[in-house]
């Protein structure tokens, strides 16, 4: 019989401390778990969580001093768990599949809009699978986290395991503190701590709500030039959406796509008219276009939200207003804009084509459901077609080459026919609706908007193979970290299509190479590359 309650003692001992280390185990991989590129799941991280450590410290000293009272503190503990995993999840899947980190004040205006999308593109059972997840997800790991500190409580009753891990939880609080005061530590690595993020995201957040970040951006650059060399010409400036120099440095992409830029080129010398290119580095990366656009237009370098909206606030020349001051009608073409866009005051448009102006009434694609042969069809007509008006600024947005990339638009060769309401036959609209995005690569959709991007500029400029046309096609920036790879460059090819020489050889002086292929060395920043662009465009430092 004594025998039998010692064997029955040391079984349920033994079961204890493998639930304890069980918990412990579980309670780690939660806080140092690392993105699977480049999906959106997780996999096993091979970094030691500080935060673990002070939870087990914390634990340590609450059965210490309040026994059996400690059980509050594994519901809390395991609220704040569940936040602290949220976070984790949320700043490893950003910064490996987006490129960048999460930035809490800017980031939230624009989760509606990412749903919105994602709602557009995802079939029914994605949609019904997200919503569970994200409604389901928060509760089994609170009850997951409430059952692992429960084990660990219990286990801290026996004052040896509370002596043992207590320790154990110090030295690896001390060996945190060394690492990040720059001392070597040896093979020890510490995943980045989910709290410090928070605290991070806090204070910037409370900061810009503070009005504290309005400040000074510096003296603004001189947009000075004659604009002798473009002499009237319709000059547009063509952000082509996710247009990245990845395109054209990995051989995925550059054998998928050698036909439609041949046909690019084929259109560019058939036309009379010359390409120069080279690679700027854009001031985003994966998302966050604007930046780019404000960059370029602007001749000042922004990164950020914060510092866009500094910028916004204060009244500065752009590229927009000098082309105005020179007789130039300057257009907006913003089709992926839904809402009024009081942006454009600042740039100094004196009219912005977004989604209600276009008034697109063919078959939707994408999230935003307007295509940009459509937009830039539209555009042609109203703005470009008469022979008898002033020169045209026209400043282009695209959003076929957005992430995810498909359903891509099928390219029409009669240009009439995208403006009907029936603008392609239903074989081809049936053939653009059944692709659907892998979200497990998006390599090929990426390829197949760059193929349709290219024919819709190559088609454009047969259109109007007559008119004196400076054409600046430029990428945004990178597509995100799920196409573009790990550690890829913040470089965008850039190309400038013109039938004037001396244009074209003031950007041979600026590292641009011939042809389509951004060859060479790097041009500039984005916003340098608008001193550049008005070296060509004219003489600086004349009005």
């Amino acid at each position: 019989m004594l025998d039998r309650i010692v064997s029955s003692s040391i079984v349920v001992r033994v079961w204890r401390w493998a639930m304890f280390l069980a918990a412990l185990a579980l309670l780690h991989v939660s806080l140092t778990f690392v993105n699977v590129w480049p999906t959106l799941l997780v996999g096993f991280g091979g970094d030691i969580s500080v935060e673990l450590a002070v939870a087990v410290l914390l634990l340590t000293g609450i059965c210490t001093w309040l026994g059996r009272r400690s059980t509050a503190w594994v519901h809390i503990l395991g609220c704040l768990w569940v936040v602290l995993v949220i976070g984790r999840y949320i700043d490893v899947t950003t910064r490996s599949l987006y490129g960048r980190e999460v930035n809490l004040y800017w980031d939230l205006r624009h989760i509606p809009k990412v749903g919105g999308m994602f709602a557009a593109v995802a079939t029914p059972w994605q949609i019904v699978g997200a919503v569970v997840v994200v409604a389901v997800l928060p509760v089994v790991l609170y009850i997951a986290s409430r059952w692992c500190f429960r084990q660990i409580s219990r286990a801290m009753a026996v004052p040896v395991t509370r002596c043992v891990f207590g320790f154990a939880g110090s030295i690896v609080c001390l060996f945190f503190v060394a690492e990040r005061s720059g001392m070597r530590t040896g093979d020890v690595g510490f995943a980045e701590p989910v709290t410090s993020a928070y605290v991070r995201e806090a204070y910037e957040f409370v900061y810009e709500m503070s009005g504290a970040g309005v400040e000074a951006l510096g003296d603004p650059p001189s947009l000075t030039s004659d604009f002798a060399h473009v002499n009237g010409a319709d000059v547009f400036i063509l952000f082509m959406e996710s247009y990245g120099a990845v395109s054209w440095n990995q051989a995925a992409f550059t054998n998928a796509l050698t036909s439609s830029r041949a046909e690019l080129s084929a259109a560019i010398q058939d036309t009379g008219r010359e390409v120069v290119s080279g690679l700027v580095e854009s001031t985003t990366f994966g998302g966050e276009s604007w930046l780019a656009h404000v960059s370029l237009l602007s001749g000042t370098e922004v990164r950020d939200d914060r510092t866009n909206v500094r910028l916004m606030a204060q009244d500065r020349d752009t590229l927009v207003k000098a082309f105005g001051r020179q007789g130039y009608r300057t257009v907006a073409v913003m089709p992926g804009h839904l809402v009024a866009w009081p942006e454009g005051d600042f740039y100094g448009f004196d009219v912005v084509y977004d989604h209600a102006l276009l008034d697109y009434r063919g078959p939707p694609f994408g999230w935003w459901s307007i295509t940009d042969q459509y937009a830039l069809a539209r555009v042609d007509r109203d703005e470009i077609a008469s022979r008898d008006r002033a020169p045209r600024f026209i400043f282009f947005t695209t959003l076929n080459t957005h992430a995810p990339f498909v359903p891509a638009p099928p390219y029409q060769s009669d240009w009439s026919r995208v403006l009907s309401g029936d603008p392609y036959d239903q074989t081809a609209l049936d053939l653009a609706w059944s692709d659907w995005p892998d979200w497990f690569d998006l390599g090929p959709s990426y390829t197949k908007a760059l193929q349709y991007a290219y024919q819709t500029v190559a088609g454009y400029l047969r259109l109007r193979s007559d008119r004196d046309f400076v054409m600046v096609v430029i990428g945004d920036h990178q597509p995100p970290s799920l196409v573009s790879g790990e550690g890829a460059s913040w470089n965008v090819p850039v190309h400038v299509i013109s039938g004037r020489d001396t244009l074209l050889d003031r950007l041979r002086g600026h590292r641009f190479v011939d042809g389509l292929a951004p060859m060479g060395s790097l041009v500039g920043r984005m916003d340098e590359l608008l001193q550049k662009l008005l070296d060509a465009f004219g003489n600086s430092g004349q009005q």
